[in-house]
């Protein structure tokens, strides 16, 4: 038998995250409008060109973010569940629903920096890369694939657990299912 287990999204740690992706849309403007002012830095000069299009391109990357990030705070569906269907991911702007525990082939942790993520590896990438619906988002499961092999990524980032929690559920549930799909 298996259990059901429901991870809520986290209002707070939303909230957190679009204030962060605001804060880097408005120093993406002001790199852009006045790229001088940074120019000339003692540790690292460099072109006024350069430092607006870094400018452009946080205010681009960061003002899509949170836009997916702004919708989640009025989402009211649970972030994660995990059944014995496989795992409904509805944590980020990614997330592609349920992944059947019948295409999952393994599960292993990333790291980059200091954040943390699981990586779904599935025998179908391109089935889910094709589930999502925007464009912007096919894009994001596409360098995901071409990074690390698998389109599908799970944080804590946005959900009411943290990350050593949510590898343990998810581990403890897929072992326990391809268990039952070898008998």
């Amino acid at each position: 038998m298996n259990d059901e287990i429901k991870i809520s999204l986290s209002k707070n740690k939303i909230i957190l995250l679009f204030l962060g992706a605001i804060i880097f849309v408005i120093l993406g403007v002001w790199l852009a409008i006045e790229p001088e002012r940074f120019s000339n830095s003692v540790y690292r000069p460099r072109s006024a060109e350069f430092i607006k299009i870094v400018g452009m391109v946080a205010l681009v990357f960061f003002g899509v973010c949170s836009v997916f990030i702004f919708k989640k705070l009025f989402d009211k569906k649970y972030g994660l569940i995990i059944d014995k269907n496989g795992i409904t991911d509805n944590s980020n702007g990614t997330s592609v629903g349920l992944i059947k525990w019948t295409d999952i082939v393994g599960i292993r942790i990333e790291q980059v920096y200091s954040q943390k993520f699981i990586i779904v590896d599935v025998s179908n990438p391109e089935y889910y890369i094709e589930l999502k619906k925007g464009r912007i988002g096919k894009m994001a499961m596409k360098a995901n694939f071409n990074r690390y092999g698998s389109p599908i990524s799970i944080t804590a980032n946005s959900l009411k657990t943290n990350f050593e929690d949510l590898k343990e559920k998810i581990y403890k549930q897929y072992k326990k299912n391809t268990q039952q799909k070898r008998t």
